[in-house]
């Protein structure tokens, strides 16, 4: 391939910082000298004593109020909310059918196995626990496939899956400067107003965004450009197959593909088997990079080797790929940000080589990332009982979810006397189904119904419970019908 990832060479260095007026006893700090005034100390001497007084002129003066975070925002109006039937439906946590956190079982069997081990706390490799690495590229690619028992996988630990995100974002900048990375519209993170986009700011890669977009920040934060292709279509609440398959056909040859392996966030649609196939013949006709992004293996449908079909169908045409991995969701490892960035490679030499540079980028990142987390994946997939446990809890999980999109459609079907199509609900897959409000209409569904959720029309159905599917569809037949 053009670009391919056998190629390191990097980047041309851009010029050298100039250092000149720095000099043994002088600061050059903000352009001031310490040999002149300082505007902002100012020293007064009373006696022996010496008084410091600051002046009310900040360094940090031109520095602007970044926006709230949206899903923060909406939690802490859900906290602030004394109504008894209020929902959260903004944050992306799974909740038990009494809507509380839960931690799996199979973890807390694990983190007393490690308690009762007393392993120590030293630091980890750069590239993390070894025995971490070893099963989350087996979990993503298959024990048995040929990529890992030819050692063509270059696996790093990363901070979770955004932590991956960034550096793959970080890699890609430094080896393949100018390439562009496509990004689904909507994506992970991008909380826009769907009804009122028109500014033309937000559409700009080059600057800040006005709302919190993740994927895209990341990417804008390591200086890689980016732009959209085409993925939901609002009239009919889908997939807009044709716009996605053309736009990636128009990008430039070699660029990288972000693609959600599994239950698309935050719309909850994925493409079919047979259009994964046609977007990875399209890919590999541009001589792009397929980079995915799993954050859901196994707890979208409950099957490990489901939620990992299309990132295995890539790497058994061949294809190099790039996967960013998270424990968040599968094993409810939230806080413990374990997650891991993969380079199937086409030889073990050029994945030893792409490992080398991952690590040496995650160096002055990060140094190297946590213990305990990565442990606790190890044991599990490590221990063929605990596994199994684990499997069967993703199971329920996973299970919960689907039980609650059913129930959701039941009620929506049966309330709403207008004869619209709600179908679209039991189409989707994940925690997440794209509603297809409008800002208006989620205004008044948390104003009038106190359900909480994201501007543009996505809830988490993870935090809605079965005896509360026909509060929840009153709430959206109201909005949808009432509510221009």
């Amino acid at each position: 391939m053009a670009s391919s990832l056998l190629s390191l060479a990097p980047a041309t260095p851009s010029a050298p910082l100039s250092f000149h007026g720095i000099h043994e006893g002088k600061s050059n700090l903000g352009g001031i000298n310490k040999e002149k005034t300082n505007t902002f100390i100012k020293a007064k001497s009373f006696g022996r004593i010496s008084m410091v007084v600051a002046s009310n002129v900040s360094r940090f003066e031109g520095i602007t109020m970044a926006p709230p975070d949206p899903i923060l925002g909406v939690s802490e109006a859900f906290k602030a909310d004394n109504h008894e039937l209020k929902l959260n439906l903004g944050v992306g946590a799974y909740r038990t059918e009494e809507l509380q956190p839960y931690v799996l079982n199979v973890v807390k069997k694990a983190d007393k196995l490690l308690l009762e081990k007393g392993e120590n706390r030293e630091y980890l490799p750069i590239e993390g626990l070894a025995a971490f690495n070893k099963v989350t590229a087996q979990l993503l690619f298959g024990a048995d496939n040929p990529v890992i028992k030819q050692q063509r996988v270059a696996t790093v630990q990363g901070l979770s899956g955004t932590g991956s995100l960034r550096l793959a974002a970080a890699f890609i900048e430094r080896y393949f400067p100018g390439a562009k990375v496509l990004i689904s519209s909507p994506t992970w993170g991008e909380y826009r107003l769907l009804a009122e986009i028109s500014c033309e700011i937000c559409s700009m890669a080059s600057l800040p965004n006005c709302l919190a977009r993740n994927h895209k920040n990341i990417f804008n934060d390591a200086g890689v450009p980016w732009s959209e292709y085409r993925y939901y279509d609002p009239k009919t609440v889908g997939l807009d197959f044709e716009g996605m398959i053309a736009d990636i056909k128009a990008a430039p040859e070699g660029s990288f593909i972000l693609l959600h392996g599994c239950a698309h966030n935050p719309t909850g649609i994925d493409p079919t088997p047979e259009q994964w196939e046609i977007i990875a013949d399209v890919i590999q006709e541009k001589n792009h990079v397929p980079f995915f992004d799993i954050a859901y293996q196994g707890f979208a449908s409950g099957s490990l080797d489901a939620d990992a079909a299309s990132v295995r169908m890539f790497v058994a045409r061949g294809m190099e790929v790039i996967a960013a991995q998270s424990y968040s969701k599968n094993l409810g490892l939230y806080a413990e940000r374990i997650g891991a960035i993969n380079v199937v490679c086409s030889s073990p030499e050029a994945a030893a080589r792409v490992k080398s540079q991952l690590k040496r980028i995650a160096r002055p990142m990060y140094s190297n990332p946590p213990v305990h987390g990565a442990r606790i994946v190890a044991n599990i997939v490590g221990d063929s009982a605990l596994f199994n446990e684990w499997n069967a809890e993703m199971e329920m999980m996973a299970g919960r979810i689907k039980n609650v999109r059913h129930k959701l459609f039941d009620s929506l079907s049966s309330k709403d006397k207008s004869g619209k199509d709600w179908s679209f609900v039991l189409k989707q897959i994940g925690m997440f189904s794209f509603t297809g409000l409008n800002k208006a209409q989620c205004d008044n569904m948390t104003n009038k119904w106190h359900v909480y959720m994201t501007k543009d029309g996505r809830i988490s159905l993870a935090g809605l419970s079965l005896a509360k599917c026909e509060y929840l569809a009153d709430a959206i037949i109201d909005s949808y019908h009432n509510v221009s």
